[in-house]
């Protein structure tokens, strides 16, 4: 085989374009030495301007700190993959499933957990077209891959989306371009990159990441361009989000139906208890804690159980991850094949493990039409040959008879050889220790459960054994054979299916219990040997005790009878009792709240040891198993208030005494002030004088470490004084200076980062050593754990309808968000959206968790009032007040008015805001204009009718103002007792009968109290959700036209001609008025004028000139009218050359078109053939 030849080493260009371009942009001597000091800048006012610019954007790149909860074993990072259809969103969530676990996907539903490194997980989740999804999956996403078909550029989808984002926190949002093989020319594909690019910028921030993927290699994306893109999520830092960052959250990946099957049968349409499992998010999730699922209402967690990680993160630091550590975990689609349960584990295996004889008729009929379809030969039904082991022994199951169980009940022991054989069913199944409990679930007559504490010494005790004897079984495991073992040497070795653990404390006794418990023992035990010998004697018998099902010697001459190597068995239960509850924590909650006999001074003092073996923790393994305890006193303890301190009755006479109200009446306002008293107070409370700058201190300042009598006094005054200086140089750092560390001061917002820090390390470790049980129960669940929510009364169409490809969101809410309400927010219609938003018009908002539908009220605050609006304002905020439930202010939300995929091509995003205030106080008013006329009028005043109906109408408006069109003011004075609705009313001028009254009111207007939910995971066609539809729209589907009112139809206005009296002013007041203001009307002459009186007659010379003058005028005008004529005629003309051409143009035009298409169709038809 031929070597390659060795590649030729580049060598950079010396002349040329690039070159040239180089050598431009790095100086014509770029290799000589520069001189620091001529580079400098020149001015100091510019000097000054770039400072401030480069503090200004270091300022602008700084948030508001905000507490990040995540846990230090996060839960999986949620990695949305989002974009119209056909964008490539199944193809790419395969390549980078390949590209991390070496697994091929064959389908995605649901959440898909792989882990992506050694601290990390990723959980991909494929966000469908549809409203409610987009809106769910837009609450949980921590990053989202936003696909965009180059070759169609950006469609409506994708901007709604971006829109949904933006009020719900914006997550960390990454821009990927597909379908780029389709461009064959490089040009256009770089101008279609740089002008997406950019588009992309504006909607989201300058700068965002974009990347490329090219063309489908083997249904993948390319290898390179996928490994890029994992490289890039591996190392994405997110900051909380606010909403996030205070609900707790789980992202369903398996939902379970519990139901009774039995019950399912009988009522199919029954409520169904459901399990839904995922890693839990956000903040800490409290047990019975109110949930909302988006789709499918609010409930009540029943349960919520800690699981094993299906998906763990590696257990130990590595340098890579090997393939058993490539985990991948989608039980939706499939994949992974082992499911655990808190109750069973599931194991899907492929293939078919039930023999033919127990196929039902349906399933065996099937098969048969199968086999003629095929034309295959038919099998025989005894002949099951499996695969291998494992399917053999699936298979030999299925000819088990009986259970487990009920062999184990046939099963006999015979002890001796002529002894009668013991069946295990007729032994006492419920045998328990001396003081044990257990419970029965006992059903009363009216239906109700109750759970009967049975006690082992009760004599009376009633057994049931056809009632719940699995759970028995289960309680009471090992201690059926306590009483088998009569070896003592044998105590180290411990019982078959039972081990004890150090948290086990049921079968150590009670102090002061011990003679009688060992009575009770040896009265119960019977043993057999095959000799007396092996039988031990009473004495022995007395100085045994039994631990967990074991024997051992307690006695106090033990030590002194064994020898030195079998002397460390000796007092074995107080040596293992005492290190067990001297190295266990104290748990302080326990022995302030459930130990009533200690009190606060012996719990400081340490004195509560004594009982200590008695509250020993309980074995969180065995989660069925209670210890009880009983208070034999008989008396019932009464709560007590333990942050008060309980005074006795006894004590408060001393308050009686004289002596002593005036020892502390000078302690008030009012009692009088004691000079000596009052020094002696202030110089108390206020210390001594200090003087720092001289290093003295007062008379009553002592000495904090005692000076040694035996040093130097100038050495003792040395080191006072040294120490002095020390504390003011720590004064003054702590002021002014560095940190301790030696570092710059913090600035403000470092300091409240690490204040941040340093609380939530104190909240971390707090809990650190409580054990799981109590620590879940005090702080709730942690986040980053796999949890098990266990939900009764859920509606059975959820289970029926369930759709693994619709994300299931099951979200925390907070006690206030449980409440209803009037809430007050600010919105905006959204810019694209065509339509305006019309008051009492039903709209769909997405706020918090819920998506609900709701009547808003639009209104504008004018400072005084919330004037109320029939239409939102274009281009500006509203107020908007709705009927839902009540969130926290700034939550964030967006409106829709449809959430049905109804193939719209309009913006389907209505608006956006935030909440504002969730009180009910804030009152919105509509305008309302009352009109009357005048029936009588006086000198100031006039009857109004026509503006009420009622007397009690003109008592709520009494005091009123009012006005005329004409501008008279006015005020409503008092009705009339007939007749009904007229009043009296004074104004400032006299009215005329034509005037018109009208009175402006405010009229309160309150929300209408309705609240739908978005129930859509509960259908089958999950975009197929309607609720209230608008007004338009029903009027559409019933071809109804919207109704006129009479009263507002336009008529024709007639306005009558008033005529007005001209004015009179007596001659009195024009005596007295100035010049300028006297009128100046002039009276009609009765005579005729000079001009009038005369005649002018022409001179012939002068009538000459006029006639011409007409003359030439009218041969001026007949030409004027002939050259009119004639330039029509010749408009016309061209007008009809005109449209001649423009009608043939147009017929080449459309023969040209049809050509054009003729050949694309050949072109279609052609390549479609191929």
């Amino acid at each position: 085989m031929v070597e390659d030849k060795p590649k030729k080493a580049h060598n950079a260009p010396q002349a040329g374009k690039k070159a040239d371009k180089k050598e431009k942009k790095l100086g014509k001597h770029s290799n000589a030495p520069k001189n620091a000091k001529a580079f400098t800048f020149q001015s100091a006012g510019k000097a000054e301007r770039t400072a401030r610019r480069n503090v200004d954007l270091g300022e602008k790149k700084l948030h508001v700190p905000l507490v990040d909860r995540t846990p230090l074993e996060a839960p999986p990072v949620v990695i949305a993959v989002c974009g119209p259809p056909g964008t490539g969103k199944s193809t790419l969530i395969k390549s980078l499933v390949k590209r991390y676990t070496k697994h091929n996907l064959a389908e995605i539903k649901g959440p898909i957990t792989v882990v992506s490194g050694k601290k990390r997980r990723l959980t991909f989740i494929e966000c469908a077209n549809d409203m409610n999804s987009m809106i769910d999956v837009a609450k949980i996403a921590d990053l989202v891959l936003l696909l965009i078909d180059a070759s169609f550029g950006f469609e409506m989808e994708t901007f709604e989306f971006l829109n949904i984002l933006q009020s719900h926190g914006f997550p960390k949002v990454m821009g990927v371009l597909t379908h780029l093989d389709r461009f064959r020319n490089n040009k256009a594909l770089r101008t279609t990159k740089k002008r997406l690019k950019h588009r992309f910028w504006t909607e989201i921030y300058q700068g965002a990441k974009l990347f490329y993927l090219s063309g489908v290699i083997n249904g993948r994306y390319p290898n390179q361009e996928v490994q890029n893109l994992s490289r890039f999520i591996s190392v994405m830092k997110f900051r909380p989000l606010v909403w996030r960052n205070t609900h707790p959250y789980v992202v369903a990946d398996r939902v379970e139906d519990l139901t009774d099957p039995e019950l399912i049968h009988r009522k199919p349409n029954c409520d169904r208890t459901v399990t839904l499992y995922g890693y839990l998010r956000g903040t800490n999730l409290k047990p019975n804690m109110r949930i909302h699922i988006p789709g499918a209402g609010d409930h009540t967690l029943a349960d919520v159980s800690v699981l094993p990680d299906p998906c763990p993160i590696p257990d130990k630091e590595r340098k890579r991850l090997d393939e058993k550590h490539k985990l991948i975990y989608a039980p939706m689609s499939d994949v992974g094949g082992v499911m655990y349960d808190k109750d069973a584990v599931y194991i899907n295996v492929p293939g078919h493990f039930t023999k033919k004889s127990a196929w039902a008729p349906s399933e065996r009929q099937q098969r048969q039409q199968q086999n003629e379809d095929e034309d295959q030969p038919e099998e025989d039904e005894d002949m099951d040959v499996p695969a291998g082991p494992g399917e053999k022994m699936v298979m030999d199951l299925q000819d088990a008879q009986d259970t487990l169980a009920a062999k184990l009940e046939e099963s006999q022991l015979r002890i001796f050889s002529g002894s009668a054989p013991l069946r295990a069913g007729d032994v006492k199944r419920d045998v328990i220790e001396e003081g044990g409990i257990t419970e029965s679930i006992e059903e009363d007559d009216t239906g109700r459960k109750r759970r009967r504490a049975v006690f082992g010494n009760e004599d009376d005790m009633e057994e049931d054994d056809d009632e719940d004897d699995d759970e028995e079984d289960d309680m009471m495991d090992g201690d059926s054979d306590m009483e088998d073992d009569d070896d003592v040497d044998d105590e180290h070795i411990p019982q078959r299916g039972k081990a004890l653990s150090k948290f086990d404390t049921r079968n150590i006794p009670r102090k002061g219990d011990k003679d009688e418990k060992e009575e009770q023992s040896n009265e119960q035990e019977l043993q057999f040997a095959d000799s007396d010998s092996d039988i031990g004697g009473e004495d022995d018998e007395e100085d045994m005790i039994n631990i967990g099902g074991r024997m051992a010697h307690d006695s106090e001459d033990e030590e002194e009878e064994l020898s030195g190597e079998l002397r460390w068995k000796a007092n074995l239960k107080e040596k293992a009792s005492k290190m067990f509850f001297g190295s266990r924590r104290v748990n302080l909650m326990s022995l302030i709240y459930d130990r009533d006999d200690l009190s606060p001074e012996a719990i400081m003092n340490g004195e509560y040891e004594d009982n200590s073996e008695e509250d020993g923790e309980k074995d969180e393994e065995e989660e069925e198993f209670f210890t009880l305890k009983r208070d034999h006193s008989g008396k019932v303890k009464e709560p007590v208030d333990s942050a008060r301190e309980i005074v006795e009755k006894d004590d408060l006479d001393v308050w009686g005494e004289e002596e002593m109200l005036d020892s502390i009446r000078n302690r008030f306002i009012t009692g009088e002030d004691d000079n000596g008293n009052g020094q002696e107070e202030e110089e108390e409370v206020f210390g001594d004088f200090e003087d720092l700058e001289n290093g003295e201190e007062g008379a009553g300042q002592q000495e904090e470490e005692e000076v040694d009598p035996n040093m130097d006094p100038v050495e003792a005054e040395r080191a006072r004084i040294a120490k002095r200086k020390e504390q003011l140089r720590k004064k003054f750092d702590e002021e002014y200076g560095d940190d301790e560390e030696g570092g710059p001061k913090l600035d403000f917002y470092e300091q409240r980062k690490a204040e941040i820090d340093k609380q939530l390390s104190v909240n971390r470790t707090e809990f650190e050593e409580d054990d799981p049980h109590t620590r879940a129960m005090v702080e709730g669940y942690r986040p980053g754990s796999y949890v098990r929510l266990l939900i009764k009364d859920m509606p059975c169409e959820f289970i029926q309808n369930f759709d693994p490809v619709y994300p299931v969101l099951a979200g925390g809410l907070l006690t206030s968000e449980d409440q209803f309400g009037v809430i007050q927010v600010r919105l905006k219609r959204h810019r694209w959206h065509q339509k305006i938003l019309k008051t009492n018009d039903p709209l769909i908002f997405s706020m918090g968790w819920r998506r609900f539908q709701s009547i808003p009220i639009y209104s504008l605050n004018d400072g005084t009032r919330n004037r109320m609006l029939k239409y939102t304002p274009e281009h500006m905020h509203c107020l908007a007040t709705f009927y839902g439930p009540v969130h926290t202010p700034n939550t964030g939300f967006c409106a829709v008015q449809s959430v049905s995929d109804n193939k719209t091509s309009s913006f389907r995003i209505s608006a956006t805001g935030v909440v504002v205030d969730i009180s009910q106080s804030s009152e919105i008013v509509k305008k309302l204009k009352l009109t009357g006329t005048p029936y009588k009028v006086y000198k100031n005043t006039a009857f109004i009718k026509d503006m009420f109906t009622s007397a009690l109408e003109v008592v709520k408006f009494e005091g009123a103002t009012i006005r005329t069109v004409s501008g008279i003011r006015g005020q409503v004075k008092k009705a009339l007792p007939k007749p009904e609705g007229h009043y009296r009313a004074t104004f400032e001028d006299k009215l005329l009968m034509s005037d018109i009254v009208f009175l402006r009111a405010w009229y309160p207007v309150k929300p209408r109290k309705y609240y739908n939910p978005v129930t859509s995971l509960l259908l089958s066609s999950k975009s197929g959700w309607q609720g209230m539809r608008l007004t338009g729209q029903v009027r559409r589907e019933l071809e109804m036209r919207a109704p006129q009112k009479m009263d507002s139809a336009y008529k024709p206005i007639e306005r009558k001609t008033r005529r007005f009296n001209t004015l009179k002013i007596p001659r009195s007041l024009q005596a007295e008025l100035p010049f300028a203001s006297k009128p100046k009307i002039a009276k009609a002459s009765s005579k005729k004028s000079y001009l009038a009186k005369r005649a002018v007659i022409l001179e012939p010379e002068e009538k000459k000139i006029y006639t011409m003058m007409q003359q030439l005028n009218t041969i001026k005008n007949d030409k004027d009218k002939k050259r009119k004529l004639k330039d029509t005629e010749r408009r016309l003309e061209n007008a009809k050359k005109i449209a001649k051409l423009e009608a043939t143009k147009a017929d080449k035009e459309k023969e040209r078109r049809k050509d054009y298409f003729r050949k694309e169709q050949r072109n279609k038809s052609k390549s479609s053939s191929k």
